[in-house]
């Protein structure tokens, strides 16, 4: 699994990338191991709540989410996207 993380207007703390790395070993069940993973995180409008905005794509699949935080929005994403994938193995 190849994963790409962009983080745009931020500066990313080691500790998100921990978080991050960490969710994606325990979603890898669902890939394939070459599958590409895109991660790009943004702040969109900073002086409001709900300001962090994650987008994933995997596989052909995408999700995009607003959260307060980035643990948030990733943990949001992934779950969209596990219900994704769930669909296409069952469809």
């Amino acid at each position: 699994m190849n994963v790409t993380i962009n983080a745009v207007n931020f500066d990313m703390a080691d500790k998100l990338e921990q978080f991050i790395e960490k969710k994606m070993n325990r979603f890898e069940r669902h890939l394939n191991g070459d599958d590409k993973v895109e991660i790009r995180m943004s702040v969109v409008k900073p002086q409001t709540n709900l300001n962090k905005e994650v987008k994933i794509r995997i596989a052909g699949l995408f999700a995009e989410k607003t959260a307060d935080t980035f643990e948030e929005g990733i943990d949001a994403c992934l779950n969209a996207l596990e219900t994704q994938l769930e669909r296409r193995k069952n469809g």
